[in-house]
């Protein structure tokens, strides 16, 4: 695995593409949590083995795998990195026919209707777009406008009673600004649920109303 020089470059697709190049064609990479950890979460927010579920930034992560296994079949994965997007659809092509592979940025959601989707899920990929902050209280305009740009877009996408699953290390005073605010333009609650023990994660539950 290709580190970055510096934090920032996590949020360049110039420097995923690179990676996933020089990654073998099988290899695969999950921020935070792995789907078993956060299972039992999932089923209760998402009880339809039948939703339509839209993967943000999906990456090379084997969590649409694992829920696919686990019955949920009907997963849209996105990523802006055509090099990782080839390589995932030809991976499960033939064994997970089911699930869609698109080029996609997740700050426009080109090409996808709105309203369409059930659950939108986001594991660390807001976060990446957050690496070229160094001030958490005070993050960089652009970083504010890219954030509530996917936040925008995946309101967007959502049906009515549709929930945007975020998963992140982020503590609720530096990440609640995202989920709330003029930008979130539709009815909604927000649920906030603190996992792990030692090191602790968020799972952040915005739900149309």
């Amino acid at each position: 695995m290709s580190l970055p020089h510096k934090n920032e470059e996590y949020g360049t697709e110039v420097y995923w593409d690179k990676r996933y190049e020089q990654e073998a064609e099988d290899a695969s990479f999950d921020w935070f949590k792995s789907y078993a950890d956060v299972a039992s979460d999932i089923r209760k927010l998402i009880p339809s083995r039948a939703a339509r579920i839209l993967m943000l930034g999906c990456g090379n992560s084997k969590f649409s795998e694992d829920m696919w296994e686990d019955g949920y079949k009907n997963i849209v994965n996105v990523d802006y990195s055509p090099v990782v997007i080839e390589k995932m659809r030809n991976r499960h092509k033939d064994v997970r026919p089911e699930m869609t592979w698109e080029v996609k940025d997740v700050r426009t959601l080109d090409g996808l209707d709105a309203s369409s989707f059930d659950v939108a899920i986001d594991k660390g990929t807001m976060d990446a777009m957050m690496t070229s902050s160094t001030d958490v209280w005070d993050p960089p305009e652009q970083v504010i406008k890219d954030c509530t740009a996917e936040v925008s877009q995946v309101i967007r996408v959502l049906k009515r009673n549709g929930i945007f699953i975020y998963i992140t290390f982020g503590q609720p005073h530096f990440r609640r600004r995202y989920l709330t605010g003029p930008h979130v333009t539709r009815n909604t609650s927000l649920e906030i649920n603190q996992l792990g023990e030692s090191f602790h994660y968020y799972m952040y539950t915005l739900r149309m109303l």
